[in-house]
């Protein structure tokens, strides 16, 4: 697999090897070895949803949670935002297309949301602490101090990214 630093410190976008043939494809998208640089994933979650839905920007207070992200059908544009307030890059963001095989490995201490640019999109992320609802927390996805390049005219957002606080009364 190739691991590639991104702009943001301790995110990675990761690439698996993909053996494929007329027939399809094959790929291993997670083997404990070849993720020991990560931490140990507890939890993996699925989300399913259609094109131009927003899902963002959640993230865990303490003990927080890293993330594996992947698309295991369609194309999201995945978004982080560094929560970390020692970071150079603090309130920064990131966006990647992520389709295939292709995964992000999102750390502690970010904000993570993604919108749907196929017709559906079927997620994956495995996380490395139990979701606790206690400890749920999400900045508005609009949010100006960020200026996010949405890639969506109408987002289909649930009711609590609707009113989710802004980061300057986030809880960070």
């Amino acid at each position: 697999m190739e691991v590639v630093p991104l702009r943001l410190a301790g995110l990675k976008l990761i690439r698996p090897r993909v053996f494929g043939d007329e027939r399809g494809y094959f790929y291993e998208s997670y083997r404990a070895p070849l993720y020991q640089e990560f931490p140990p994933f507890v939890q993996d979650n699925i989300s399913f949803s259609v094109k131009n839905t927003v899902r963002a920007l959640h993230y865990q207070s303490a003990p927080g949670q890293a993330k594996l992200v992947s698309c295991l059908q369609g194309k999201i544009f995945d978004v982080v935002v560094d929560l970390r307030r020692d970071s150079p890059t603090f309130g920064q963001w990131e966006a990647v297309e992520l389709e295939g095989a292709t995964q992000l490995f999102v750390p502690i201490g970010f904000a993570h949301g993604f919108c749907v640019l196929s017709d559906h999109a079927l997620v994956q992320y495995k996380v490395s602490a139990v979701y606790n609802p206690a400890t749920e927390c999400s900045i508005r996805w609009n949010d100006p101090t960020f200026n996010i390049s949405w890639p969506v005219q109408e987002p289909i957002l649930s009711p609590r990214d609707q009113v989710s606080p802004f980061f300057s009364k986030a809880d960070v």
